[in-house]
């Protein structure tokens, strides 16, 4: 059984006879079984892919239709991405029972260049956490240390591409959801710009920070699936009128690039380190081939996550009133004496502790007595930072730092204390909070003494729009160690 770790790889065999489509996603379908203990998938499409391979091998085989940029990659959907008639619960009990309407535009485009959806995959309920743990369908483990968080709330979708059980995943990235998990499983997450690919059918978290993101074992598969969902939409206000760039295709960069580092991300006692040695390898190597490399901090670094969390539980409280067990979802049955009744019994029963926390969290930030104090004013923050972000943008072409400041971590280990749960996400939120594109890449491992190497994350950013620079010098530093 060969594990495909690249579509071009995948692509030459499909070209050369020596695999069909058929016969990969029943090599998936095999190994999704031999993996149930990641609980990974929350559904599994195991007939559809069938009948899907099927039809992409007649027409390859009779040559009645041109194969799609796409044609046999089996990928997986974050269940938090509409899929019309497939179950659709953002890991939560509170969408019992409830079936997608229709398609999100990102994966129509998808389907529309011939790839194959294997199955929907396990998610933080309602992409709120960084760890993977508040699933309604339980937690999901990291396949190279099982005892271990695979980060969230992408979780699922990053243990899939880790574990081969598909090519890659379509995951969702509103302060770090594709980038951290990406880092904790070894393998590339892409947070496109804000407004690049639209937000039509994903379930909403936070509106304005919300982003559908590839992840893929290569920086180029992460940036064809990008150039296939990127684009303008009727169905969304907020997407982009941008041309959409060949982000697969290297672009020719005539003189060396001018990176910024982080300072915080070697010298704060919050990195591990291991990590901080791992992101001063990858300085040291940027400066040896030729790169200009120089630290930069940020003044506004401490007020990113407290900006975060005020304004992204402000928009899940707005968001989240529509789960309500009037007309779909669960519905509370017992004690239910008006409607009243109904909406708290429903919504205590149907929310998970950490998604109760923040609808609370939020609701009181928009309250009367605290809006200016709390929701107002991290919007200021917000446009501070954005102001910050772009002097040194102003400067540089990319701004690296780790990813996470750990690498994954115990299960269990920080969910009594949300503090550092939060904390998980410091070097991720920035490219939310300004909407800008930041990929995550591998970087080394930690040794972790007796127990299993443990990947490391490295992350990159580069100004809006820019994601076909960002791909590129990804891949450059790839290839570099």
């Amino acid at each position: 059984m060969t594990i495909y770790r690249s579509f071009t790889a995948l692509q030459t065999d499909l070209a050369n006879g020596t695999i069909t489509c058929r016969q990969l996603v029943d090599q998936y379908l095999s190994r999704i079984a031999d993996h149930q203990h990641l609980n990974v998938f929350t559904e599994v499409y195991a007939d559809e892919a069938r009948c899907r391979a099927d039809e992409l091998d007649t027409s390859r085989a009779t040559q009645t239709a041109t194969p799609g940029r796409l044609h046999g990659m089996v990928i997986g959907i974050k269940d938090v991405l509409s899929y019309a008639g497939h179950d659709l619960r953002a890991g939560s009990r509170i969408l019992d029972g409830f079936e997608a309407q229709f398609t999100a535009t990102a994966i129509e485009r998808l389907l529309a260049e011939d790839a194959i959806i294997i199955g929907r995959q396990n998610c933080d309920e309602f992409a709120m956490g960084s760890s993977n743990e508040n699933s309604a369908f339980g937690p999901v483990r990291n396949a190279a240390d099982p005892t271990r968080v695979p980060g969230g709330s992408s979780g699922g979708s990053a243990v899939a591409v880790q574990a081969g059980l598909c090519l890659a995943s379509i995951g969702s990235d509103t302060g770090g959801s594709v980038r951290q998990p990406a880092a904790f499983c070894g393998v590339v997450g892409l947070k496109p710009t804000y407004g690049r690919v639209s937000r039509w059918g994903l379930v909403a978290y936070a509106s304005s920070f919300d982003c559908i993101g590839p992840i893929a074992n290569t920086p180029t598969d992460a940036a064809l699936l990008l150039e296939v969902m990127a684009g303008p939409d009727e169905f969304d206000s907020t997407v982009s009128s941008q041309p959409v760039d060949t982000y697969a295709s290297p672009l020719e960069r005539e003189q060396p690039a001018r990176i910024a580092y982080l300072i915080d991300g070697i010298e704060s006692e919050g990195v591990s380190p291991a990590v901080r040695e791992a992101t001063q390898r990858a300085i040291d190597t940027l400066r040896a081939a030729g790169h200009v490399v120089e630290p930069v901090t940020l003044s506004l670094l401490k007020h990113l996550l407290p900006t975060y969390y005020v304004l992204t539980t402000a928009e899940a409280s707005s968001n989240l009133s529509r789960f309500d067990g009037v007309r779909y979802g669960h519905r509370a049955t017992e004690g239910v004496t008006d409607l009243i009744s109904m909406y708290k019994k429903s919504r205590t029963e149907g929310f998970g502790p950490e998604v109760r926390k923040r609808i609370l969290l939020g609701t009181f930030a928009l309250s009367a007595s605290y809006y200016d104090a709390y929701y107002t004013k991290a919007q200021q923050v917000r446009r501070l930072v954005r102001d910050e972000t772009e002097r040194v943008f102003a400067q540089y072409d990319f701004l690296i730092m780790p990813t996470t400041p750990t690498p994954a971590f115990i299960l269990g280990e920080k969910s009594a204390d949300p503090l550092q749960m939060y904390l998980a996400d410091i070097f991720t939120v920035q490219a939310n909070v300004t909407g800008y594109p930041a990929i995550s890449i591998p970087n080394g491992t930690d040794p972790n003494g007796d127990g299993p190497a443990l990947p490391i994350g490295l992350q990159l950013m580069a100004p809006p729009f820019k994601e076909r620079a960002l791909v590129t010098m990804a891949e450059t530093y790839l290839t570099l160690v």
